[in-house]
């Protein structure tokens, strides 16, 4: 007897083994209809697989998050790589998989695919949903397989095969999924894919757009060939297809690799300096300074000490630390110097357990908190580079809390709620961002360091911190750091795109490989528990986040021009040279040493003169002229437009002072105090 649990704790019992969809039938016909799948003790499976085992089962329909991804998948492996078939017979499929919102597919054409050619692929997709064939899930020898795809020059498929079989990634050892799209008894469509799949066309919803074209290499491997890949986003209805295209045109608007061009924050000059090496212009510098000094203030508050240290070490050291180990191949190769190997630092860590054992601690020292922006430098795959999202060199918000067992709980949840200050400051509400636990897969053992009692003790703390913090979090498997688990922060921007900006993690293993220890009580010496947190994330990240969050319209305190002054003509250039003196001089604590203040001398009108300001999105427009020049005034205009009228210096740089102190702009209507 087979006995299934239900969603809802119900159970059915079976004497015989039975498919997904007669199960959706014994529930309910309408249930049986909708369904596009369904899941065993969680794992996505096609309806026509049969279920022989006890286990949990959900029946997935379009309205499921699985159900949608299922639906998806079709789109991409059945619609559009046939679409693609039909259109360019000489076209070579390689993978196609679904994606947040979407799917995307990568193949090979014999001549370049443009843009413009979407729309008739699209259309030709939609087509074939309308004629509803059915898909049916058949399982074939791999060897089989191979053949079929070699004899239609699938040369990427035949690969695809080969990978399988090397990996021993087939069902019962010998056999791989196939899916055949039929019209009655034809096959009009034939693809290797693991599924699952929707079990006809018709299934599939029309609320669909594919939205661009973009280079991918092969494996993600720039060595070998680039393949064009197609993207697409998919919902379960056109209001919210419409929705998430409309959020889409805001994100372009909002991308930083356009706003930080336009706006001088950085270059990445490839050709000459090398790829994922952004060069920091003098905006850009502003920004990084004053979110140092953010930084170095919130830690002062919470008891840390700033270190510095270097940008490389001896290989030996990251032998130690276990970086070498387990995370080779996203360092950069040896640098030979002096007949002895160094390498550039990929992470901080070894290097500040350095700096805490340089002198012995005691239960008195504890906790004991280090902190720096460190400069690291990590191997990132071409493909992989996305401006400032994705780098190869990086200065990281980065800190190290040695503490005993008995502290783990409390410093995780200061560390939470740092994050939770800064936030907040940058108008991320709680609602807005949430911790995700990832935890290990002790099945990789060469991925996590094999000590399943002080992993499953870690997770035990970190847990109790999490759930001690009051903040959101949720639970991942298989993406800890190799040393112990982390928690990542996801933070959504100001138009709801979700980014991970933060990583922390609970360290069990650097007290046993360099020997952290401290002085307890009665004299002996004990190890410690290790915290890394990085609340700002990177430099490069986090102001790429802050780019898009802001649209470039940075408060005050941040903008790295906080006022243009405006001569309106050029008899009063001297009186506006004397009021950037003034904010110039100004007793205003900023990481800069004062107001950030410049004067706009060249031949443009004055309202050309504000729109470029504008464009710039400095916060203060002062516009001075004869009548100004003479009351010892200037017009207030914000970057908004609005127009302030007539301000003494002074109250401007009072409103000014109070803003940067507060680090949150004032509304229009609200004069300084």
């Amino acid at each position: 007897m087979i006995i299934i649990t239900l969603p809802d704790g119900s159970t059915k019992q079976f004497d015989a083994p039975i498919s997904g969809l007669e199960l959706a039938t014994s529930i309910g016909a309408g249930l049986a209809k909708a369904a596009v799948g369904f899941t065993t003790n969680g794992t996505q499976r096609d309806l026509d697989e049969m279920i022989t085992t006890d286990c949990t089962a959900t029946i997935l329909t379009p309205k499921d998050k699985d159900g949608l991804d299922i639906m998806r998948h079709t789109t991409t492996a059945q619609a559009l790589a046939r679409a693609i078939k039909e259109l360019y017979p000489s076209a070579k499929l390689a993978i196609g998989p679904t994606i947040e919102h979407g799917f995307y597919y990568d193949i090979a054409f014999a001549e370049p695919l443009s843009a413009d050619d979407l729309p008739k692929v699209e259309e030709k997709m939609r087509q074939i949903l309308k004629q509803n064939h059915r898909i049916v899930r058949e399982e074939w020898a791999a060897e089989d397989v191979k053949a079929h795809f070699a004899s239609k020059d699938e040369s990427y498929k035949v690969m695809l095969v080969e990978d399988a079989i090397a990996k021993g990634d087939l069902i019962d050892g010998s056999k791989l999924s196939v899916f055949r799209q039929m019209d009655g008894d034809t096959e009009v469509f034939f693809d290797l894919c693991r599924g699952p799949h929707v079990k006809h066309m018709g299934q599939i919803s029309a609320a669909f757009t594919l939205t661009n074209l973009a280079g991918a290499y092969w494996r993600g491997d720039s060595k070998n060939e680039q393949l064009t890949r197609i993207y697409g986003v998919q919902f379960n209805t056109k209001p919210e297809l419409e929705a998430h295209l409309t959020m889409l045109e805001e994100a372009k608007k909002r991308d930083h690799r356009k706003l930080g061009k336009e706006l001088d924050i950085f270059e990445i000059r490839s050709e000459e300096i090398g790829n994922g090496l952004p060069l920091w212009l003098p905006n850009g510098s502003v920004l990084r300074q004053e979110l140092e000094m953010l930084a170095t203030e919130e830690e002062r508050k919470d008891g840390y000490h700033r270190v510095s240290t270097p940008v490389l070490a001896k290989e030996a050291l990251y032998e130690q630390s276990g970086h070498l180990p387990y995370y080779a191949e996203d360092m950069y190769a040896a640098i030979e110097i002096d007949d002895e190997r160094y390498r550039l630092k990929p992470m901080n860590c070894p290097h500040h357990h350095h700096c805490y054992a340089a002198r012995p601690k005691s239960y008195r020292d504890l906790p004991y908190r280090i902190a720096e922006y460190g400069t690291v430098h990590r191997y990132e795959a071409h493909g992989g580079l996305s401006g400032l999202m994705r780098v190869r060199g990086m200065c990281m918000n980065d800190a190290h809390i040695y503490c005993t067992e008995a502290q783990v709980k409390d410093e995780f949840i200061k560390v939470m709620h740092m994050h939770q200050r800064y936030y907040n400051l940058f108008g991320i509400t709680d609602d807005n961002f949430y911790m995700r636990l990832s935890k290990p897969d002790m099945a990789k053992l060469d991925k996590y360091v094999d000590q399943p009692e002080a992993w499953e003790k870690s997770l035990d703390l970190m847990v109790e911190a999490m759930q001690g913090s009051g903040l959101k979090y949720e639970e991942a498997h298989g993406e800890a750091a190799f040393y112990g688990p982390k928690v990542d922060f996801q933070i959504k921007n100001a138009i709801g795109v979700e980014y991970t900006i933060s990583t922390n993690q609970l360290d069990f293993l650097a007290t046993q490989r360099f020997n952290l220890t401290y002085t307890a009580e009665d004299g002996t010496d004990k190890p410690l528990y290790v915290i890394h947190r990085a609340p700002l994330g990177t430099h490069e990240r986090f102001i790429a986040f802050l780019l898009e969050h802001y649209e470039g319209r940075f408060p005050t305190w941040l903008a790295p021009v906080q006022a243009m002054v405006i001569p309106i003509t050029d008899e009063v250039n001297d009186y506006a040279h004397q009021v950037r003196q003034q904010l110039f001089d100004a007793d205003v604590r900023t990481a800069t040493g004062g107001l950030r203040v410049e004067v706009d001398t060249t031949s443009e009108r004055m309202q050309k003169k504000i729109l470029v300001a504008q464009q710039k999105k400095i916060p203060y427009m002062l516009v001075v002229g004869k009548k100004e020049a003479e009351a010892g005034t200037v017009a207030v205009r914000l970057r908004s437009g609005e127009d302030l009228g007539a301000w003494p210096i002074a109250e401007v740089i009072a409103r000014m002072t109070q803003e940067i102190a507060a680090r949150t702009d004032l509304p229009a209507d609200k004069p300084a105090t």
